[in-house]
């Protein structure tokens, strides 16, 4: 069993099955055997996947020209990891890298956050609906296997949020359905950086109506750029993502005083930054390694993630 495997094991004997996102948190962040947490580098070609913060450095510059009208005194990289993005950025802007869960910095007018991939990657719990109950499905270990297990009914909060999802699902089938536990404590980490500024993420989900397309849920594994079909198998090892749900990201960040402005897929953010120089800035020095870069991002990434960009003027609940 993985490093990861073996504490989760531990926790599950101790306590009974886990919720998923404690699965989740641990198989992808604990010190030492988390996915992220290990000395294996998990991005680019000799990894698992790539983010479009690899395609350097024609993304860098183009976020930092989206960014740049607003003028903002500092731009915070939240989740920004081996930090790629930082170049094009510091370049024109105080640059601050910020970990996922860690503090916020110190609050700062005007503050610019740039989140790229990172509400895809907050742990999540998991719901099922089977007739009309939805029950929490957690992780146990049998045999030295990590399986569903499923509980109680949801109550509270989340019951009405996957009764809210579930009525754009076929009544007549069973659901299963992420919960974005993590989402709202992000957000209102960010909220305390940002007590006025903006904020520009990057990410693959879908609308509240759009949820039809996964009656299964969004979860995925991925190990060497393929999909795995065990999100529970050999927890530290490959990469376990969820969609965004974009309509709930939306209203949990309004309640802390964002507003949006735009949603757009990313190919619109970029043609619509790039037009103002027909892509000079982005492409100065060219190589031809830069225009298949801009090409990568416009008609691969660009066509796949979508972008949304919110603005808080002022402090908020």
């Amino acid at each position: 069993m993985t490093p990861a495997g073996e504490i989760l094991r531990t926790r599950i004997i101790q306590s009974g099955p886990l919720r998923f996102s404690e699965f989740m948190e641990t198989a992808l962040y604990a010190p030492g055997a988390g996915y992220y947490a290990s000395r294996r580098d998990p991005f680019g070609r000799d990894g698992d996947f790539y983010t479009a913060s690899q395609v350097q450095p024609v993304f860098g510059r183009l976020i930092a020209q989206a960014i740049a009208p607003f003028k903002p005194s500092r731009v915070l990289d939240w989740g920004g990891g081996r930090g790629e993005m930082k170049e094009s950025l510091a370049a024109r802007f105080p640059y601050l890298l910020v970990e996922h869960d860690a503090e916020p910095p110190e609050p700062q007018a005007r503050t610019a956050i740039f989140a790229n991939e990172l509400f895809d990657a907050l742990p999540v719990d998991v719901a099922r609906r089977s007739g009309r109950v939805w029950r929490a499905m957690k992780v146990a270990c049998i045999g030295g296997k990590f399986v569903w297990h499923e509980d109680e009914p949801l109550e509270g909060h989340w019951l009405d949020y996957a009764e809210q999802a579930g009525r754009h699902l076929p009544n007549e089938c069973e659901a299963w359905i992420e919960l974005p536990v993590a989402c709202s404590s992000v957000l209102e980490k960010m909220s305390r950086a940002a007590p006025a500024g903006m904020l520009l993420a990057i990410d693959y989900g879908y609308t509240a109506r759009e949820i039809l397309r996964f009656p299964r849920g969004s979860l995925m594994a991925y190990r060497k750029h393929l999909p795995v079909g065990d999100v529970l198998a050999e927890p530290g090892t490959q990469d376990i993502t969820a969609h965004v749900p974009w309509t709930y990201l939306e209203s949990v960040a309004a309640g802390f005083g964002w507003r949006k402005r735009s949603f757009e897929p990313l190919s619109s953010l970029l043609m619509k930054t790039g037009e103002a120089d027909q892509f000079a800035s982005a492409l100065e020095g060219w190589r031809e390694r830069h225009t298949l870069q801009l090409k990568t991002l416009l008609f691969g990434m660009g066509e796949s993630y979508q972008a949304i960009t919110m603005e808080r003027t002022e402090t908020g609940p």
